[in-house]
């Protein structure tokens, strides 16, 4: 099992030093996605009134906005290239934990009928909470890994098919424009109960809405809004260089010791129980009787990465479903009835 570090190991050390900025920053008030400060935070607590903003932008109106900096947050041996993005908002685009942006990059694409049309709009899930990483309400943050293509034959990066939103905002200088729609989702939504128990489910940058909802959970002081739950994360990556906000949750699980509980499962790292690759649903499988209970006692649970996930995490639940005497499709819609199962998926 992975055991739950420190912040000030060796080993967190070594990922701090492997980082490095994408871009020069803008000024010396730039928050960065690598803290270890989790203690709580006063915000404006004008942002909790009012009902949930839903597609307040669109493609025909959208919001502009500016790229404040871009952060590389994943290590040199990681799998692929992540940054953490922060947009400055000056909080006219609000937002509740758990929905997604819209991004619109620069440029124009030949559609299938020749047309010169602008691009479409990517989502990305928002990876801070309302009042963004500083607590004032005037940025919001996004946590995007960088699409690019290998020639499988030539095993060379092919720049004709990288993805053109995540390099744009993955290569934003500070200052840089950036035109937004939405918000968007009600799927990933936080319960109204705080006191209700989060199992979080992540696989790369799925762990975005997740950190929004930490963030507030721990480190805010909202006072209509205490959270006295357990939250659980699970984090599935492949290697410890591709751990996202390691420093933060290693210092949440510190000084949360009996409210937050983290799990990796690193998939060319650790071996499961069967002496296979540790993937996430292997993960999850050790503590299944646990969270079924916990499922049974009003927790919810969410899921959030690319939609790979979800088959193996479905067979491991129906699996010990059965093995609990339970019909899995029952268990499953029962939980989704009392809007206990959320899953967000692409």
């Amino acid at each position: 099992m992975q055991t739950i570090r420190a912040p000030t190991t060796q080993g967190a050390a070594s990922r701090v030093a492997g980082r490095r900025m994408c871009r020069p920053v803008a000024s010396a008030k730039v928050s960065t996605a690598v803290t270890t400060d989790v203690s709580k935070r006063s915000v404006p607590t004008k942002m909790e009134e009012g009902e949930m903003p839903l597609n307040t932008y669109n493609n025909k109106a959208p919001f502009k906005a500016k790229i404040r900096s871009v952060e590389k947050i994943t290590g040199p041996k990681a799998t692929g290239e992540t940054c953490h993005i922060i947009v400055e908002t000056e909080g006219k685009i609000p937002f509740w934990e758990g929905q997604s942006y819209g991004v619109i990059p620069p440029g124009t694409k030949i559609n299938s009928k020749g047309k010169e049309v602008p691009h479409g709009t990517r989502l990305y899930s928002i990876a801070s909470s309302r009042y963004g990483d500083d607590f004032d309400g005037q940025t919001a943050s996004l946590c995007v890994r960088r699409a690019v293509y290998n020639d499988p034959e030539t095993g060379k990066e092919d720049p004709a098919k990288k993805g053109i939103c995540s390099n744009f905002l993955c290569d934003a200088a500070p200052g840089t424009e950036i035109t937004m729609t939405g918000p968007t989702g009600k799927v990933l939504l936080l319960p109204a109960d705080p006191a209700a128990p989060l199992i979080c489910v992540a696989t790369g940058t799925g762990i975005a809405p997740f950190r929004s909802f930490w963030r507030r959970a721990f480190m805010e002081d909202v006072p209509s809004w205490k959270f006295t739950g357990l939250f659980w994360l699970f984090m599935g990556v492949a290697n410890s260089d591709a751990k996202l906000y390691d420093e933060e949750l290693q210092a949440l699980a510190k000084a949360y010791p009996s409210q937050f509980r983290l799990d990796y499962a690193l998939s060319r790292e650790q071996k499961n129980r069967k002496g296979g690759k540790m993937y996430i649903q292997d993960k999850v499988e050790e503590y299944a009787d646990e969270i079924f209970d916990l499922l049974d006692n009003g927790a919810h649970m969410y899921f959030c990465g690319l939609k790979g996930m979800m088959p193996g995490i479905q067979d491991m639940l129906e699996r010990v479903a059965k093995e609990k005497g339970l019909n899995y499709e029952e268990w499953v819609e029962g939980l989704k009835h009392k809007n206990q199962w959320h899953v967000e998926v692409y």
